[in-house]
């Protein structure tokens, strides 16, 4: 038995396409190609003519309907109309097979296009790279962005044999600054007493910071300005800004590929406050407030190493910010006109951590092998280098210097941390945080009396000098970051999706 290809029903006067060689309904063929003029199955130009009847049995044809108004004439006019509803149907069909057909090209078009211009992105970034490398060997310095453009600072930065004479300038100034007061020096009035700190428990906490996959907060920062915001990092790649006294997230902000290692305040008197971030995805960011909107957004990008960023810090001039990175290099940046101004040469071994002198003349770099090196910022010559006592390599992963500017706060082991002397380059103090404890963060107060270690259990504050145990703060879980509070009268730590705060009961 054979089919129709237009109806798909056995047909009652069958002929077949010489074109196509399928077999047609005489009469749906015939008005197909009155309308068409094609084959319906190839699309090829048919006529009447390249039609052949086919030979069907039984041969006795079906009676023909009366042509006079009848039951017969009304099943002959239903019959028309099934004929060109079937007609409209088979055309449809046809041309949703076509735009299905469409659909996947254009698809699949779609796909490679994104492959290649992620390809692309991949080849871009590596020529900038090399860029990089190629200007860094050839002493080109960047050109200064223009105002209120967002810019990618440090691409083109290079390698120099020292800081600009305009920057030394500045950097002498704070200096002399700093150091004549600090030698007067006392605790503020109202400032916290180790006596207070004995007594600290826990007050206040901010759950559900960040997102809960991947969650964790990585870094932290206070505003010495208003002391009630504060700056977080996490896993999540989020920067945010809070306000503990009304308890909003006042900014949450977005532009790393990667987790936040390190965030930081840039706040001086006159000009607008900076939020600096730095990732693992080897960029640095700068936010600042749009005038207009009133939100935060990032107006600048640092690329200038090619390593996943250990390091950030705000010089004391508050003009500059450094950094530093597992690419065995650090950069020093103007933050008045957003260049680099030194890249350092790479050094022997990966910078895990970084800290800035007080006064600025020094900075220190932390590495994997338990080396804690100390550089004149001026020159970017190694002024010092210090190695603990002979035992298992660490990794140096936090330094703090002490606002006096005489000593220095850094891991001696995965479990103890050294106080070091940097007027006689040795360690004065060894502190024993416990057999299981692995330190995360080292800290000291704005007044040099009180130092603090953080870790997988918790923390423990010090009296400096005494090296008495003031406070034990004990979580169960991990604390990656801590900060003394405006006049050491708080304790700010960070732990899981929480930051919380111990102070006067």
């Amino acid at each position: 038995m054979v089919f129709c290809a237009i109806s798909g029903e056995p047909p009652q006067d069958p002929v077949v396409s010489i074109k196509s060689g399928q077999v047609y309904e005489r009469r749906l063929i015939t008005k197909y190609i009155t309308e068409n003029g094609t084959d319906p199955i190839t699309g090829d130009k048919l006529e009447e003519s390249d039609l052949i009847e086919l030979k069907a049995s039984p041969k006795t044809a079906p009676p023909r309907p009366p042509s006079h108004t009848s039951l017969p004439a009304l099943l002959h006019t239903l019959q028309n109309e099934y004929d060109a509803v079937v007609l409209e149907l088979f055309s449809l069909r046809q041309k949703y097979n076509s735009v299905r057909q469409e659909l996947s090209y254009a698809l699949y078009s779609q796909d490679a296009a994104t492959r290649v211009v992620a390809r692309l992105i991949r080849e871009r970034d590596a020529a900038r790279e090399a860029l990089a490398n190629v200007q860094a060997s050839m002493g080109i310095a960047p050109s200064a962005p223009a105002d209120g453009a967002d810019v990618e600072m440090g691409e083109g930065a290079t390698a120099e044999e020292g800081l600009p004479a305009a920057v030394v300038a500045q950097i002498d100034e704070t200096h002399a600054a700093l150091s004549s007061a600090r030698k007067k020096r006392k605790p503020p009035t109202g400032y916290a007493t180790t006596a207070d700190v004995k007594t600290y428990t826990a007050k206040h906490s901010i759950p559900s910071l960040h997102s809960a996959s991947p969650s964790g907060i990585t870094s932290l920062a206070v505003s010495r300005v208003n002391p009630s915001q504060f700056l977080t990092g996490g896993n999540d790649k989020i920067v945010q800004l809070y306000d503990r006294s009304t308890d909003k997230v006042l900014a949450s902000l977005k532009g790393h590929s990667k987790k936040i290692n390190h965030v930081a305040f840039r706040e001086r008197e006159g000009e607008k406050t900076l939020l600096l971030s730095a990732g693992a995805d080897k960029i640095a960011k700068i936010w600042s407030q749009d005038d207009a909107s009133g939100e935060y957004i990032a107006n600048y990008t640092l690329r200038s190493h090619k390593g996943e960023i250990s390091g950030l810090a705000v010089h004391p001039t508050s003009k500059l910010a450094v950094y530093s990175s597992l690419d065995k290099t650090y950069s020093i940046h103007d933050l008045t006109t957003f260049t680099q101004v030194f890249r350092s040469a790479p050094s022997d071994e990966p910078f895990t951590s970084l800290a800035v002198h007080p006064d600025g003349t020094l900075i220190a770099t932390g590495t994997p092998t338990s080396t804690i090196q100390i550089f004149d910022i001026r020159t970017g010559a190694i002024a010092a280098t210090l190695t603990p006592a002979e035992g298992t390599p660490f990794t140096v992963n936090s330094l703090a210097f002490s606002e006096n500017g005489y000593h220095m706060l850094a891991p001696e082991s995965l479990s103890s941390v050294a106080i070091w002397d940097l007027r006689k380059t040795k360690s004065t103090q060894s502190i024993d945080l416990g057999e299981n404890f692995k330190v995360n963060r080292v800290t000291y107060d704005q007044s040099a009396q009180f130092l603090a270690a953080s870790g997988n259990h918790g923390a423990k504050v010090f009296a400096h000098k005494t090296w008495e145990e003031l406070v034990r703060i004990e979580e169960g879980s991990d604390i990656s970051e801590l900060v003394f509070g405006e006049q050491g009268k708080e304790i700010w730590a960070a732990t899981g999706r929480e930051v919380k705060l111990w102070g006067l009961p």
